[in-house]
């Protein structure tokens, strides 16, 4: 009996919703600094579907430099310790597609912007969003970074948190439709 050669086959994506988030949660995963600490800042905004309605099972993880620029490489992301900067966080999207971290301004490496970088996932999508959440606060900063001058203006837009009067930092993300978020491709 011959046995035919055994072939691998691409198989079908599968969207990441609505029931992800058993076993992706953890005690306080979207406090990347401590609330209290001086230099922390509350990073939010809405995640919207095509249509523009609010999304109310999605995550956001981020993960960031530390104020100074440097690139965390300390372990506990997963047991908050309210001292240690780890970078990274995640938090769900409430019933009005709203997410919160509180975690600080992270500094910039040289001739780049400072950002976070950002994954999305929700309900639909057939695998996780990459994109990135970038400070206004450095204009010349903003317009010599490699990847946003390669954009068009509304694209970059899209990118660019909106500094609050209180400090913090506001960003929308938008999955599809007018204004779509600019995601990245890995």
């Amino acid at each position: 009996m011959t046995v035919p050669p055994r072939t691998l086959r691409a198989t079908p994506g599968q969207t990441v919703g609505p029931f992800f988030a058993y076993g992706v949660g953890y005690d306080r995963m979207h406090q990347v600094a401590y609330p209290h600490a001086p230099g922390t800042v509350l990073l939010g905004g809405t995640v919207y579907d095509g249509a523009g309605a609010p999304v109310p099972d999605a995550f956001v993880e981020i993960f960031s430099a530390d104020s100074d620029g440097t690139v965390p490489r300390r372990r506990g992301s997963f047991r908050r310790d309210d001292h240690t900067f780890t970078g990274f966080g995640r938090a769900f999207t409430n019933d009005d597609g709203n997410y919160e971290f509180f975690t600080r301004n992270p500094g910039a490496s040289t001739g780049r912007a400072a950002f976070f970088a950002a994954i999305v996932y929700a309900r639909g999508l057939p695998d996780r969003l990459h994109t990135r959440i970038y400070l206004p606060d450095d204009s010349a900063a903003l317009a010599a970074d490699p990847l946003l001058r390669d954009l068009s203006t509304d694209d970059r837009a899209t990118l660019i948190a909106e500094r609050m009067p209180d400090g913090g930092l506001r960003h929308d993300i938008r999955l599809q439709g007018e204004k779509e978020t600019v995601f990245l491709v890995f």
